[in-house]
């Protein structure tokens, strides 16, 4: 398959499926090798660059993913006038950076750290699949585990949690 082909069929694979992919996936879905997956890749990047146009393609959650250009956001927030949606209240950010920077962690783990029910926002965090099950505690009772999910990574702009700002980040900042 020429390079060219390679870079139009993932090109067209990211634009269906508005999600990120691994190499792993282009490689089952075309038969390509890694290295010829990852030219046509950074071909693609360059050209989108390059034409500095609306969509933009960058490396997300472990994988590839065509995203709006963020220069254009002005105009997209336009169009997303209803943006509660997205939204997360502060006591789901609390909670939902808790589970970021100690998972796996429990329920009654995050309880003892911000001293308040998590019910609720543990349950947000769910239903905007932020977060997931991740496994059992080996505790009496066997809680559940909680970890962040691939969803996180992409709505933070993450390529992996070591991309977390550390403390040290937080107290420069102020």
């Amino acid at each position: 398959m020429h390079k060219e082909e390679l870079m139009s069929i993932i090109e067209s694979l990211l634009f269906i499926t508005g999600d990120s992919l691994a190499i792993e996936d282009f490689k089952k879905l075309t038969g390509a090798t890694e290295d010829g997956i990852r030219d046509a890749i950074y071909s693609l990047m360059s050209q989108y660059r390059a034409r500095n146009g609306g969509i933009i393609l960058v490396e997300l959650a472990g994988g590839y993913q065509m995203v709006s250009n963020p220069a254009y956001a002005h105009w997209i927030k336009g169009l997303k006038k209803n943006k509660t949606s997205t939204r997360l209240s502060l006591a789901a950010l609390e909670t939902l950076a808790i589970i970021a920077y100690k998972q796996p962690i429990t329920r009654v783990e995050i309880e003892e750290i911000r001293s308040v029910s998590a019910d609720w926002t543990i349950k947000l965090l769910f239903e905007k699949r932020l977060i997931k099950i991740v496994g059992r505690k080996d505790a009496p009772g066997r809680p559940l585990l909680l970890g962040t999910t691939k969803e996180f990574l992409q709505y933070f702009g993450l390529k992996e949690l070591y991309e977390l700002p550390t403390l040290k980040e937080f107290t420069r900042h102020e």
